[in-house]
């Protein structure tokens, strides 16, 4: 069975990410053709970027970086739930991409963002950062307007309108997930 994580990717106190995160995860739970678990960045404070360059497999210095990478190796693919702070991605969130390299590759991410626009603005920087990371980004993303999808800006009341996109965005990550497992399964060395 597949598993995805739906990593919650903002920190700030009484941010609005908890609730949309949840929503996807009580979403996506319906489902029987993966597994899903919500990643809290809150509970993977990592310093920024602490560890040397290239990033590579297995071979970190920190145990903060090392439980990351084992938490990101861990999975098949990835639903990022984002704000968009100032026509981007939070800093936390780019940081805890970039805290790691070889275990994103060929897994496939989807997006559901919020803002004032729907957070569209972030989403198309995390596809740029999901490219160089070896990430299939698919094509279908949630993007939740603060003015129609919160009451008073804090309260999430999503419409039922957004299911469609949040599911056909679920199948195309278990699609893709499922399509790259031959590239992240370690071919066996000959003897």
């Amino acid at each position: 069975m597949l598993k995805i994580g739906i990593i919650l990717g903002s920190t700030r106190p009484n941010r609005n990410g908890e609730q949309v995160a949840k929503w996807v995860l009580h979403i996506a739970s319906r489902r029987d053709d993966a597994d899903f678990e919500l990643i809290d960045l809150r509970d993977h404070p990592l310093p920024h970027m602490d560890e040397p360059l290239p990033p590579s497999l297995g071979r970190y210095q920190h145990q903060h970086t090392r439980q990351w990478a084992a938490k990101i190796a861990s999975y098949d693919g990835f639903v990022i739930v984002t704000p968009e702070y100032n026509h981007g991605i939070p800093a936390v969130l780019k940081n805890a991409l970039d805290f790691l390299y070889a275990e994103w590759n060929n897994k496939a991410v989807g997006f559901v963002s919020y803002g004032g626009v729907g957070g569209v603005r972030a989403v198309e920087q995390l596809r740029l950062v999901a490219a160089e990371l070896q990430m299939a980004a698919v094509r279908q993303q949630v993007t939740l307007s603060m003015i129609t999808e919160f009451e008073n800006y804090s309260v999430f009341k999503p419409g039922d309108y957004n299911l469609p996109a949040l599911n056909t965005m679920l199948d195309q990550v278990i699609t893709w997930s499922t399509a790259l497992t031959p590239l992240r399964t370690p071919t066996p060395v000959a003897s």
